[in-house]
């Protein structure tokens, strides 16, 4: 069973091919990937690495972590499993109601009747 490492303080400048060329020295590497941003397409600054065995991955944690790869000392744990997320996005909180019953952001005082307030605006 292949095992999955989480590969953390990566350089902008490393790629796919770099990690899985680094980690070969361990063992098999199954896969190799450095999360880029969706915008922008540059380097997050970690990555995965999924290992052809348990064996392979433990290697690669004691021989690899504070290693140098591409000028920056490197980080290898054992990755996580992926926390369920709420459908939707994120949640930023806050209420849903309103001040008064006019809705919008209208900030201008209700009028009474009386002729004191009727000019005013």
């Amino acid at each position: 069973m292949a095992q999955k490492l989480f590969i953390g303080s990566l350089s902008w400048n490393t790629t796919d091919d770099t990690l899985q060329q680094f980690f070969a020295q361990a063992g098999t590497v199954v896969s190799a990937k450095v999360i880029t941003d969706r915008e922008t397409g540059r380097s997050r600054g970690f990555g995965f690495v999924e290992m052809g065995s348990e064996e392979e991955a433990q290697k690669a944690v004691q021989e690899l972590n504070d290693k140098e790869l591409d000028g920056r000392q490197i980080k290898v744990n054992e990755a996580r499993p992926m926390e369920d997320r709420p459908a939707g996005g994120r949640s930023f909180g806050g209420g849903s109601g309103s001040r008064d019953s006019r809705g919008g952001n209208d900030r201008r005082p209700r009028f009474s009747n009386n002729n004191s307030n009727r000019n005013r605006y």
